[in-house]
């Protein structure tokens, strides 16, 4: 048995620093020493919601520790970043290639069990506790699935590496998996966040010609521009319906609408925004993970109009985690100035102060261990 850190909620809204204890691993899994884990909305809203006793954190890089086995992936020593959409790869939808609403293992598709992975792999307080999307990376050390793991060859510090695994996947692919960006094409992005902010480097990627941003607040827009967007925005709270902004978005596209707008608020007001936004026969996309209902007008329908609510950017990890650090390596995507700050896991609660306030675009739990240790050592 491992001691670590972790941050355990009760999922009715608390949370703490305790101490768990993770066991050895089962034949397919891998022991990771977590190095970085990013801080996400979805960490806070399950925080709220999700009504039992959990280890916090969906986002992680870090060291193989040990191994299972049968683990062919990675050996002991190897870097890795975590994946949450764990595939089965014999399920229908990974048959399908569908491999990020996996049948058997997904936790938010209705179809997996969220304790698959094993959960007596790690105690609390002598009883066995579940993981975070099969992970809990606010954790000092975290036994996974090696299907949830994906070796990382780049140079990159962990803290970048970290939000690969959800923030950036999302957004990044969003536009360039699931609406399949076309070069020339115009692109809004509403709210520029961190996933915002993916969103915008996956349409510069691709080849966007106009690239859109809209957001409240002067510095979003401000940063926007930094990763990509040429044009920016300011909407007003009261306008909900997107009235002002989308006449400002036709003068920029020919009086007709952009080609493809995406959603990445949460806020379910805006959840039809993006079908305001585009030309006849363009695309939104709902990014951000609505889950309220939310009543649409059919006539933003008209005409040929489509719209799409895709997870994770429909990650396939193996290839797409690979794609990322490639850009990042020639200078094409960035992915260390997404990190605006960085926390002691001591200091959690400031950086989920910070998430809810709007000061960050991402931040991330950096742990103290800065180097592999020999499985002897710990």
């Amino acid at each position: 048995m491992i001691k670590s850190k972790a941050v355990i909620s009760d999922g009715n809204g608390q949370y703490h620093l305790d101490n768990i204890e993770v066991g050895e691993c089962a034949d397919d899994e891998v022991l990771i020493k977590i190095a970085a884990a990013g801080i996400c909305h979805t960490d806070w809203d399950s925080i709220q919601t999700w009504n039992k006793p959990f280890i916090v954190g969906h986002e992680g890089a870090g060291w193989v520790q040990a191994v299972g086995s049968k683990v062919t992936k990675v050996a002991v020593g190897d870097k890795a970043i975590l994946n949450w959409a764990i595939p089965c790869g014999e399920c229908f939808q990974c048959r399908e290639g569908n491999v990020h609403i996996c049948e058997t293992n997904s936790p938010v598709c209705g179809c997996g069990l969220a304790g698959h992975a094993k959960i007596e792999s790690s105690t609390h307080n002598q009883q066995p506790i579940e993981r975070s999307f099969h992970l809990g990376t606010m954790s000092e050390y975290a036994i996974v699935k090696q299907a949830a793991v994906v070796k990382l060859n780049h140079e990159i510090p962990f803290a970048a590496a970290s939000i690969i695994g959800c923030g950036v996947m999302t957004g990044w692919g969003s536009v360039v998996n699931a609406a399949n960006v076309q070069a020339g094409a115009s692109v809004c992005v509403i709210g520029c966040g961190g996933v915002g902010l993916n969103a915008i480097q996956g349409a510069r990627n691709s080849g966007a010609a106009k690239i859109i941003a809209i957001d409240i607040s002067e510095d979003r827009l401000a940063q926007a521009k930094e990763f990509g967007a040429t044009h920016g925005i300011i909407a007003s709270k009261d306008d909900t319906d997107f009235i002002d902004v989308k006449t400002q978005v036709k003068a920029l596209t020919h009086g007709r609408g952009a080609d493809y707008a995406f959603e990445c608020t949460a806020i379910p007001a805006l959840g039809s925004a993006p079908l305001a936004l585009i030309r006849s026969a363009g695309t939104a996309v709902q990014v951000s993970g609505i889950e309220q209902r939310i009543d649409f007008d059919c006539e933003l329908f008209e005409w040929d109009k489509i719209y799409i609510n895709p997870l994770y950017g429909k990650c396939n990890p193996e290839r797409d985690f690979t794609r990322i650090l490639d850009l990042y390596q020639q200078g094409e995507l960035k992915l260390e100035e997404l990190v605006t700050k960085t926390y002691k896991i001591e200091d959690i609660a400031e950086g989920f102060d910070d998430l809810l306030h709007g000061r960050i675009a991402k931040g991330v739990v950096v742990f103290e261990h800065h180097e592999f240790l020999e499985p002897n050592e710990h």
